[in-house]
């Protein structure tokens, strides 16, 4: 299972650093993308609860970061992170919300299981966006 948190890690790098314009965009929309699939499994008070834990364990390295994960409307809910990160240069916020995916993952697959949370990227992301590191999740 070490291998496949490493392997998610690159893929969420991997992410990150395609886009060189408009990095708050692109983070919200990964973000939306996560969020529609996990609240369909645990809800939107369990996404919320995963997500401020992130967002606090984030906070010790970007301390700038905020977010209001409370806002229920698709579109809203991470208006506080686009302009936490919109502030930034490109390569903080590029870190920032690398390193807000990551924690997120990490504790979600703490709680369910390496290979659910990589089912749940796999539908979030899609296919290619999980192969784009050169290696593809197996189902294991």
């Amino acid at each position: 299972m070490e291998n496949l948190s490493l392997l998610r890690h690159r893929i969420i790098n991997n992410l990150t650093a395609k886009r060189t314009e408009k990095v708050a965009d692109a983070a919200v929309i990964l973000w939306e993308q996560m969020a529609a699939q996990i609240i369909l499994i645990i809800g939107q008070g369990g996404f919320n609860s995963l997500y401020e834990r992130s967002l606090f364990l984030t906070q010790s390295t970007f301390p700038w970061l905020s977010a209001d994960s409370t806002a229920s409307q698709t579109g809203q809910r991470f208006v506080e992170l686009k302009k936490s990160l919109e502030g930034q240069s490109l390569m903080q916020a590029r870190e920032a919300n690398s390193l807000l995916l990551i924690t997120f993952t990490d504790i979600l697959a703490s709680l369910i299981g390496e290979q659910l949370t990589t089912n749940i990227l796999r539908s979030s992301w899609g296919n290619g966006a999980l192969a784009s590191s050169g290696k593809e999740f197996k189902n294991e």
